[in-house]
């Protein structure tokens, strides 16, 4: 079957997905926008509801044509968009033509086994720095990441974008610092605040076991509930004028500083 064809840039489906763009439109419909061939794959792969799928092949990169367009979860087939009303409704520079309306559920926490590192992320509001977070969590092999505060939004496109799509496949769940800490205490984890003023050394601290890592803002820091909750407080340190790393790239040292000691010095499989 043809694929529809939008070239009108009036049309409603694109004002549409325009709007989606905005915070509040995308909690008032429950849905989210998933762009990208990258990010759509990893979505199709983790199971992640999609409501419809918008393609324009003119734009497709070597990746967007590998889709499997023809047996993509969605009641109606692709709907093909020119040029121009792509790059209308496209959120970047260079998009790859492709671009999905995904539902937004709940995902829940699977259960951890054994030594495993989670990802604590107190208060944080960057979707850049969360994204690039979720994709490390991702990379670094940790079971989950914990999101704690009122101001993250998951369906951000520069947060998907910023994961490559790893939003997806980490999982991940957005919780009150109450309901965090319960979780984190009934499945045994040690919860380590990572902190510039902290007197310890990330790698001398012990983190082959089943941790949970504990990141705050850059400006503030981790707050008072979580300073006081952890079991050990932990810092990078910081040899020139800089008091602090970027949290991204904070919580990058750290998380593999843990898949090492997990590792024993050795390869994982």
């Amino acid at each position: 079957m043809t694929p529809a064809l939008i070239a009108s840039l009036q049309n409603p489906q694109l004002k549409r997905l325009v709007r989606l763009r905005d915070r509040r439109e995308r909690l008032r419909e429950g849905v989210f926008l998933i762009e990208g061939a990258r990010e759509l794959s990893r979505a199709l792969q983790a199971g992640v509801p999609l409501e419809q799928v918008f393609i324009c092949p003119e734009l497709h990169s070597p990746e967007a044509r590998e889709l499997p367009w023809a047996s993509l979860p969605v009641s109606e087939p692709a709907t093909e968009l020119s040029r121009a009303a792509f790059e209308k409704v496209s959120g970047r520079e260079g998009p790859d033509g492709v671009l999905a309306v995904a539902r937004s559920e709940p995902r829940p926490l699977p259960e951890p086994l054994g030594s495993t590192a989670v990802l604590v992320l107190d208060g944080l509001e960057k979707p850049g720095n969360v994204g690039a977070l979720l994709r490390t969590a991702d990379g670094a092999g940790a079971h989950a990441t914990l999101l704690v505060g009122d101001g993250l939004d998951l369906g951000n496109p520069n947060l998907i974008r910023a994961s490559q799509g790893s939003v997806f496949t980490q999982p991940t769940a957005a919780l009150s610092q109450a309901d965090a800490l319960n979780w984190l205490r009934e499945r045994g984890f040690t919860l380590l605040a990572c902190t510039p003023h902290a007197a310890q050394n990330y790698w001398d601290a012990p983190l082959s076991g089943r941790v949970a890592l504990l990141l705050g803002t850059e400006h503030a820091g981790l707050s008072a509930f979580w300073q006081e909750a952890a079991d050990l407080h932990l810092s990078i340190p910081m040899l020139g004028q800089a008091d602090s790393l970027n949290v991204a790239t904070a919580g990058a040292l750290v998380l593999y500083e843990a898949l090492r000691q997990r590792a024993g010095r050795q390869p994982l499989e």
